[in-house]
């Protein structure tokens, strides 16, 4: 499995980093989980590109998660690959229909499919996912991803190399044991200490919770950075590093980790 970071932004562009948005690529296919504005450059300097994907998969439905939506939908019609799945919380069919009733000229042009997830094991675009209900302002799922294997003779999905992300949420025990065993999790860790913040983490917060919680993960990195991160970078690793030892990196956009 490979996780590329197309956007690790958040609400607040910087000129640097574009919205949420990550493409999941597998032997069995390619994922694309969230489609925040930008996202969709992201996704065409990928080798995928946005006619690769065979599903998007949305953590919840704020803006920053959302808003490429319809510019991926009109560009794969224009490409010709009409046919696309798209998952999510509860809602999600009715928010993309209500989209595509503002704009009109693309009903009908695409062959769509939805699927509305909650806290529950599933498959998706050569994935099998397990979801979990996270904290924040809106209703939001962190997921874990395992690659798909094609036989029942392979190791079940809890002993296969996991990616886990978080979406936006608080800090919190239960989530650091969901990931307990991945060999990556991405976890929102949007301001620094000097914010008092609700719904996202600093790393005074993240840090010890990964250092109290029961679950061990082999990397972490930090996304959906507002503007108030940069150039603050290094006084929050070691915020975080005053409460958990292990290894804790800063995404960016483009970057491409191999999950083995």
């Amino acid at each position: 499995m490979r996780v590329t970071f197309l956007g690790t932004g958040s609400a607040m562009p910087t000129g640097d980093r574009f919205q949420t948005g990550l493409l999941l690529e597998s032997a069995g296919g390619n994922l694309l989980v969230d489609c925040g504005g930008g996202a969709l450059h992201g996704l065409q300097r990928t080798d995928a590109g946005y006619e690769g994907v065979d599903a998007v998969l949305l953590t919840h439905h704020h803006l920053d998660h959302v808003s490429d939506l319809m510019a991926l939908l009109k560009a794969r019609w224009l490409a010709g690959a009409t046919e696309l799945t798209i998952a999510g919380p509860a809602g999600t069919e009715g928010l993309v229909t209500d989209l595509l009733d503002v704009h009109e000229y693309l009903q009908d042009r695409l062959d769509l499919s939805f699927r509305e997830v909650g806290p529950e094991s599933f498959s998706l675009a050569g994935f099998d996912i397990a979801g979990m209900e996270v904290r924040h302002s809106m209703y939001c799922l962190a997921y874990r991803f395992a690659e798909a294997e094609p036989t029942v003779s392979e190791p079940p999905a809890g002993d296969r190399p996991a990616f886990v992300f978080s979406g936006d949420t608080e800090a919190f025990r239960g989530l650091i044991d969901f990931a307990d065993g991945a060999a990556v999790l991405a976890h929102d860790c949007s301001f620094p200490d000097s914010v008092d913040v609700d719904n996202h983490p600093t790393p005074s917060e993240l840090g010890a919770v990964l250092a109290e919680a029961d679950g061990e993960v082999g990397r972490v990195y930090l996304t959906h950075l507002y503007p108030h991160t940069d150039g603050h970078h290094d006084e929050m690793l070691d915020s975080i590093g005053d409460h958990y030892d292990g290894d804790v990196r800063f995404a960016s956009d483009g970057l491409s980790v191999d999950i083995e």
